[in-house]
């Protein structure tokens, strides 16, 4: 019997299907080597017809980022909901594709590695310049994959690309990359999502009104722990990143008093 690493399965009970990543990213795939590539996901997805949830595992190293571009927009363009798997390790392009998920799931013993675009080239000192600057503007495609679901800024976002960063299931958590963990009990952490969802209408204020002042932050905990969280001149890229600072303060504040701590 053949490994196949890539498979689609579809289930008519719940109108659902399933797709596994399990190999590389590529161009050319080689289904017996576990390979991926967009054209076959396209064709898969074709397949599917109408469903009302694709549910994508993904344990891969990564591969080709035209590939991984692709195969995250024809996810992301589809109208079912889409929900993203962690299965083991989501590195590299593998990462962008996870972020793809209106779900973004993770389990305890899983991560995922992201770092800058990377290549192999030759030439004299003019091409390596243009491929440096061609590199920095592929990277900044995967950034913005990122960007629309984290809530750490650009910057910091930027370093850990740059250290090529591993990060562990609960760093996903608290940085916008998941949104849930397997077998975590929400009640554990009441308001993990309400810390997250302030900080996620503060980026969209900062997008929408990048040349107002935005005075006023309001959100709801369960409609009934807070209901406004005030931020001062947030008018330029310093006070943005203080004022976030001191929102979050605020909710680990909030969360030690939920859990009775001092």
């Amino acid at each position: 019997m053949k490994n196949k690493y890539f498979s689609l399965i579809k289930n008519e009970e719940n109108n659902s299907a399933d797709i596994n990543i399990f190999g590389d990213i590529t161009s050319w795939d080689w289904e017996e080597l576990g390979e991926m590539s967009a054209h076959t996901l396209s064709k898969q997805l074709e397949e599917i017809g109408d469903v009302d949830t694709i549910n994508v595992h993904i344990s891969s190293y990564g591969g080709e980022v035209k590939e991984g571009l692709a195969i995250y927009n024809a996810l992301k363009n589809h109208k079912a909901k889409i929900k993203t798997y962690c299965d083991g390790f989501a590195c590299s392009i593998a990462s962008v594709i996870f972020m793809a998920g209106d779900e973004r799931i993770m389990s305890k013993s899983s991560a995922l590695m992201i770092h800058n675009a990377w290549t192999f080239v030759s030439g004299n000192a003019n091409d390596l310049r243009k491929e440096a600057d061609d590199l920095e503007k592929i990277t900044k495609l995967s950034i913005e994959a990122y960007m629309e679901h984290i809530n750490v800024s650009e910057k910091e976002l930027k370093n850990m690309l740059d250290n090529e960063t591993w990060l562990l299931y609960d760093e996903c958590l608290e940085m916008g990359f998941a949104t849930s963990v397997t077998g975590e009990n929400k009640d554990d952490n009441p308001s993990q999502s309400a810390k997250h969802s302030v900080l996620q209408m503060i980026k969209k204020y900062k997008s929408e009104k990048k040349d107002e002042e935005v005075t006023t932050v309001t959100t709801s905990i369960d409609e009934t722990v807070v209901s406004n969280v005030e931020n001062e001149n947030i008018n330029d890229k310093e006070n943005e990143d203080n004022a976030t600072e001191r929102v979050v303060a605020f909710f680990s504040a909030l969360e030690n008093a939920m859990k009775g701590e001092k």
